[in-house]
């Protein structure tokens, strides 16, 4: 039985983290310097949104992760991607491009996870809110059934960010593969021997919210087993 369980824990981590093992291996393998491309990635999205008529948009540099924030329409690359000249670069640049003409369209797709992220901010909130309050609950109010509830809302809360991650993965697949890959294609800023690569790391773009829900999926056990919920 103790081997099974070990077994279990082994998927069960495999399943979580293994995507966003996989999502990272695949950036970092394609991040390599490419001093023969025409430009960085900073450059070419600048270029995609000039040439969409998208010159509000600004492109900048992140210490996060690349996103595109539609609150403050900016294009958001981490250093090595703004700066950089490599296959992910430009791959990467290509993908948050096509967030903000998504944005700029009003696709249905990207309006509704827009609505759903400003609810998760405020779901969070409420986590949080939930967990401070929680200590007074359980010890100084002497009230194991309201700690309990308590702790239920805040699974309740984290799940709901399961839910728009995955709501969001339409989104991201339109920006890589109907999007993204045929401007990859079709200006030949990359050549036809780097097109595999470029397609990796749009399918691992596309990913990152797979990847960002599992990982919630873990915090949602662990409160659960602490609590016995």
């Amino acid at each position: 039985m103790p081997v099974i369980a070990a077994l279990g824990i082994v998927l069960l981590l495999a399943l979580v983290f293994g995507p966003s093992w996989w999502v990272k291996r695949v950036i970092r393998r394609h991040d390599a310097d490419r001093p023969d491309l025409p430009g960085t990635g900073g450059e070419f999205a600048r270029h995609l949104l000039d040439e969409a008529k998208l010159t509000d948009v600004k492109v900048e540099i992140t210490e996060l992760s690349d996103h595109y924030d539609p609150e403050d329409r900016a294009v958001r690359l981490l250093p090595q991607h703004h700066d950089g000249r490599s296959v992910a670069a430009v791959a990467i640049a290509a993908h948050e491009v096509s967030h903000a003409i998504q944005h700029a369209r009003a696709e249905p797709a990207f309006m509704r996870r827009m609505d759903l992220v400003r609810q998760l901010v405020w779901v969070q909130r409420g986590a949080m809110a939930v967990l401070f309050v929680l200590p007074w609950t359980a010890f100084w109010g002497h009230s194991v059934a309201m700690a309990l509830l308590n702790v239920a809302a805040v699974v309740a809360m984290l799940g709901i960010g399961v839910v728009v991650h995955a709501v969001t993965l339409p989104v991201e697949y339109d920006a890589s593969f109907n999007k993204a890959l045929p401007v990859l294609e079709g200006r030949r800023y990359l050549s036809e021997q780097d097109m595999p690569a470029a397609r990796s790391v749009l399918k691992a773009a596309a990913y990152t919210y797979v990847a960002a829900a599992l990982a919630t999926l873990l915090n949602i056990a662990r409160w659960a087993r602490f609590f016995r919920i």
